[in-house]
């Protein structure tokens, strides 16, 4: 089981009653079984070509479109702050977090849901804001301006300091105040910095910030998946992405005779924002499926969200080194029949996860979710929304004709953890984390000890959904959890 950190920090000192610190390791035991529960619902794997559709099952964790896939490091640069609630306080660390990029490079984080646990050795994935906890935060833009107004985006720490009206400022005070600022906004809460300039720092951000609009994908295809007949070219695939260009690996099985091509039917190798791709798949090719990526080396916007199927904090980014980002895409052709094409994104607006189903057969696909049947007509697509609670892991397999499956699976985190779950009333960061995440520094406010001495039970629920043809199982297990939500209070005026 991994070992939580409390928030962005790895702190367990109260300066409060003992209630509040027994509420606090409750609620420190409930996301230890979580995380016993999720831990697995994280990767990718897409297949390559198949000579028959039923070897052929890709497993997805629908929120990754592309982009950046990293592992969280550890807390890097950091200074100390307070979060008072409920009549009492918790020092925490706030700073900057660090992540590894897959195949190259380097990203420096600030965490969004200050009460839920970080996860070291996490493994994150560039994320939309709409499948994160800031979407419908009406604060999020402000949030992205504090990104682009502050340390390590202004290098210029005298010229920072000015203008916050601080006497100077170090890259741990600096890194300190901006996360205070982003706790503000992400999470309402009443926090403040240790270091008076720190502080003078978040006030300044707070009282600054403008809303500015969320970035654009580092790199993406859209859309993630396409079908049609053998003997034509599937798609098109538009790669979206902001880096000069991106290579494009086609598929593994080059036996098959299935190429990536544009439009003229050249075989294509690289490409831009915008280009178009198509699967070449030669008339009489066997049913199945085949995959394409595109990689390129480029910066990842500011402000970009990250995410975890661990159940590990969200991460915005604050920086990035030339860093490597893929993305991928699937295509089933069949010689008759139903020929769907399946794709998965997570809904935080409504509460769940979106399933695109389009049909480019010549026979209708049709299948049942949640005790709904639904028809997609050859040639229709169609979106069906699975809801879901917080926190709830699933992971459900969509079965075709021919053996086409679909498997996706991860857990819904749509919501800052404050708002999520509730101890007395009111939420509260978790106590006793473990102080490997915080870079392996240790201190007087660090914890000595794991996260929980919680046993590792399976908690949340845990969703199955299996579609075949025309029928559904759908099976679900209710948790007992008796918090509810909580409403968090706010520091802005």
């Amino acid at each position: 089981m991994f070992s939580a950190l409390s928030g962005c920090s790895s702190v367990k000192s109260f300066v409060t009653s003992s209630p509040l610190r027994s509420q606090g390791r409750v609620r420190g035991q409930r996301a230890a079984a979580r995380l016993a529960a999720v831990a697995a619902a994280s990767g990718l794997a897409v297949a390559g070509v198949s000579g028959t559709a039923s070897a052929a099952t890709a497993v997805d964790t629908p929120q990754h479109r592309g982009g950046a896939s990293a592992t969280l490091g550890g807390l890097k640069t950091y200074g100390q702050a307070v979060i008072r609630e409920d009549g009492g306080s918790q020092k925490i660390p706030a700073g900057l977090f660090e992540m590894a990029v897959d195949n190259g490079g380097t990203l420096q984080t600030y965490c969004v849901d200050v009460h839920n646990p970080t996860q070291k050795d996490a493994k994150y994935q560039e994320t939309p804001w709409s499948g994160t906890s800031l979407n419908g935060n009406p604060r999020a833009g402000k949030i992205r301006w504090i990104l682009q107004h502050s340390y390590p985006q202004v290098n210029n720490l005298a010229e920072l300091a000015r203008k916050a009206g601080a006497d100077s400022l170090t890259e741990e005070s600096a890194a300190a105040g901006t996360q205070v600022a982003i706790w503000r906004y992400s999470d309402k809460v009443k926090v403040q910095a240790v270091d008076p300039r720190a502080e003078k720092l978040a006030d300044y951000l707070q009282r600054s910030a403008r809303n500015s609009p969320e970035p654009k994908a580092s790199l993406t295809l859209e859309p993630p998946a396409v079908s049609g007949h053998a003997g034509k070219r599937l798609g098109p695939v538009t790669v979206r992405t902001d880096a000069e260009s991106v290579s494009v690996t086609p598929p593994a099985d080059s036996a098959s005779g299935v190429k990536v091509v544009g439009k003229d039917g050249k075989r294509i190798k690289t490409a831009g924002d915008g280009s178009r791709l198509y699967f070449d798949v030669p008339k009489g090719t066997p049913d199945g499926t085949a995959s394409l990526e595109v990689q390129a080396s480029t910066t990842v916007p500011v402000g970009r969200a990250f995410t975890s199927e661990t159940r590990s904090q969200t991460q915005i980014l604050a920086g990035s080194s030339e860093s490597t980002v893929s993305a991928a895409a699937t295509a089933h052709w069949a010689q008759k029949g139903a020929i769907p094409a399946l794709s998965a994104e997570k809904n935080c607006a409504k509460g769940g996860v979106d399933i695109t189903a389009s049909n480019k057969g010549d026979a209708a696909f049709t299948f049942s979710l949640m005790g709904t049947k639904h028809t997609i007509k050859a040639g229709e697509s169609r979106t069906v929304t699975i809801p879901l609670q917080e926190d709830q892991p699933y992971d459900f397999t969509i079965m075709g004709p021919g053996g086409f499956e679909k498997r996706f699976k991860g857990v819904l985190d749509c919501k800052t953890e404050g708002s999520a779950v509730a101890v007395g009333g009111k939420a509260q960061p978790a106590p006793e984390p473990s102080p490997a995440s915080a870079g392996g520094t240790s201190g007087g406010d660090l914890a000595e000890t794991g996260g929980s001495n919680a046993t590792p039970l399976i908690a949340g629920i845990a969703i199955a959904l299996v579609v075949v043809g025309g029928g559904a199982v759908f099976l679900l297990r209710k948790k007992k959890d008796p918090a509810g939500p909580a409403e968090a209070t706010s520091s802005e005026e």
